[in-house]
């Protein structure tokens, strides 16, 4: 029986699924709760900009990275490479149950949009629909995430023509706000704003099911990077010229509120089912990578063997994908979305801690834009809601005590 994964995934298809998670998860999640934090206008832009920053930075690094180690478990593979046993499993374990509150995040996302009153029942059903999807195999993930990405864009620039070309419309609220969020606000809007960002990891734990790894991943992240980054720039012009940050920050729905505003009343339940089926997308490319991960840690022992097993005909770690998915659906059934967000970031944040840390130690070159993912990492992830902080700290010492009892017990009976 094979254990390796089939390469099926060009540049095109890598590119559509970091799209895939970070379109949908920052235009209709991210960007209301990082107005608030924000407060002005200025600083919602400084904190979209600063986020991008530092996501560049790690996608530098994520990239040279990938390119040496072309293997399924991104971060925690290069942390166990460069920097040992015990800082892989740390990426792995933040990874994993970061992006667990991710994809329950995104399902809740489509629960409140299409059935606010049952949205929980509709989140799990999501997750069970999707991890259904991904376990026929990556391709076919793949070939959908495509037409969602596709449509999702074609929502997006229809928010943003709509509102910049409405009359209420005013440039003026570009610059303009209630109180400022001031230093601690920036942080915060930008490490909220950096779960956005996030998709391009997708690319990185798929290592071992593109075709010429080294060639593929430092193309696709960037790419990705870039063209989310110019979407995110466009409506987030677009939503405040119509409603002001202010407002935003309130919106539960601010791309639909954005074009009801701008006059637009036909255009909010095209806005509405593209939120929805941008979650679905988020879900399907985050689900995608966490099982990936799971494989890779699963191989080490560091997670039961069972969840390394290799489908014999779909080439996909189907126990892996099922325990995922049955996780996912636990915690979208009784989790809250906004507090599912911000254990996330803190996770996510701490995952790419590791991946700038581990690409410093492979040379001079770039060693600039590491240290400054690094620290951007780090201070976004503790200017996150001190409630995201404290859960998401005891959650990784848990994971680290579990690692130790393991490494001790393992000493033992040598």
């Amino acid at each position: 029986m094979t254990h390796e994964l089939r390469r099926s995934l060009g540049v095109f298809d890598a590119v559509v699924i970091g799209l895939g998670s970070m379109v949908g998860a920052g235009v209709f999640v991210a960007l209301a709760p990082a107005g608030a934090a924000a407060g002005t206008g200025p600083l919602l832009l400084l904190a979209l900009g600063l986020a991008a920053v530092v996501a560049y930075c790690n996608a530098t690094a994520s990239a040279r990275l990938a390119a040496r180690y072309p293997e399924s478990g991104g971060t925690y593979v290069y942390g166990r490479e460069r920097l040992g046993p015990f800082w892989g499993y740390l990426a792995g374990w933040a990874f994993v149950v970061g992006k667990s509150a991710s994809c329950a995040a995104m399902a809740l996302t489509v629960g409140a949009y299409l059935w606010p009153e049952q949205a929980h029942a509709v989140a799990v059903a999501a997750v069970v629909c999707l991890t259904a999807v991904n376990y026929g195999g990556v391709q076919k993930s793949a070939w959908l995430t495509r037409v969602i990405v596709a449509g999702v864009l074609a929502v997006l620039a229809a928010v943003a023509v709509a509102s910049l070309a409405s009359p209420s419309a005013d440039p003026g609220r570009l610059l303009s706000g209630g109180p400022g969020g001031g230093a601690g606000g920036v942080l915060q809007a930008a490490g909220l704003l950096f779960f956005a960002f996030a998709g391009y990891a997708r690319i990185a734990t798929l290592g071992e099911e593109v075709r010429d790894p080294a060639r593929t991943i430092p193309r696709a992240i960037p790419l990705a990077l870039g063209i989310a980054l110019a979407v995110y720039l466009a409506v987030a012009c677009a939503v405040v010229s119509v409603l002001g940050v202010a407002e935003l920050g309130r919106a539960t729905a601010p791309l639909a509120e954005a074009v009801r505003a701008a006059g637009v009343e036909g255009l909010v339940p095209v806005v509405t089912a593209g939120a929805a089926v941008a979650a679905l997308g988020s879900l399907l490319a985050l689900i995608l990578g966490v099982s990936r991960t799971t494989l890779a840690m699963a191989r080490d022992g560091h997670l039961p063997r069972t969840l390394a097993a290799v489908h014999p005909r779909f080439r996909i770690p189907h126990h892996a994908e099922l325990a995922v998915g049955a996780v996912v659906a636990v915690v979208a059934a009784t989790a809250d979305l906004r507090g599912a967000i911000g254990f996330s970031s803190f996770g996510v944040l701490v995952y790419y801690a590791v991946a700038n840390a581990s690409a410093w130690t492979l040379g001079s070159r770039g060693r600039a834009l590491t240290a400054v993912g690094l620290a951007g990492c780090l201070v976004l992830a503790f200017a996150l809601p001190l409630s995201s902080v404290v859960a998401g700290s005891a959650v990784l010492a848990a994971g680290a005590a579990a690692y130790a009892v393991r490494a001790r017990a393992g000493r033992g009976r040598s």
